[in-house]
């Protein structure tokens, strides 16, 4: 398996996870009487982003270190796979933008901004990271 592809489950796994985590902090603090909006998010949101940032930084350093030399070499088609991967996750950026700025017009409460931004974030790390899985699995062709 090619260190590209290891960084791209790694990618995938802890955006993932991370976002659950966040979910179910967000969630059990609206328990009871209080209602979502009026959580704080703040804080865990700024924790799970920066865990997972550190998380995967260093499980893709220890890959990195585990893996033989040939296994981080990079060709052409793996610029085009992470390339396709970026193209894909950029999109959900795009589309969290036009939400958010439209919420922001809108008036909406920070707290639903806010979670969709984050959204969108996880959501292209992860979607762009199993496109890019999805290309080393089951074939990439370039146009």
């Amino acid at each position: 398996m090619a260190l590209d592809e290891k960084r791209a489950w790694i990618t995938a796994v802890v955006s993932a996870c991370g976002y659950v985590v966040y979910l179910v902090i967000v969630l059990s603090r609206a328990a009871g009487d209080v209602p979502l909006a009026d959580v704080a998010y703040v804080a865990p949101l700024l924790w799970t982003v920066g865990a997972a940032i550190v998380v995967t930084i260093g499980i893709g350093i220890a890959t990195g270190l585990a893996s033989p030399r040939e296994a981080m070499r990079t060709d052409e088609r793996d610029r085009e796979i992470d390339r396709f991967g970026e193209y894909v996750g950029h999109s959900f950026v795009v589309i969290g933008g036009v939400a958010t700025l439209v919420m922001a017009m809108a008036e909406t409460a920070h707290f639903w901004i806010a979670n969709t931004v984050y959204l969108m974030f996880a959501l292209s790390a992860i979607v762009g990271s199993v496109a890019r899985i999805f290309a080393y699995r089951r074939g990439f062709q370039q146009w």
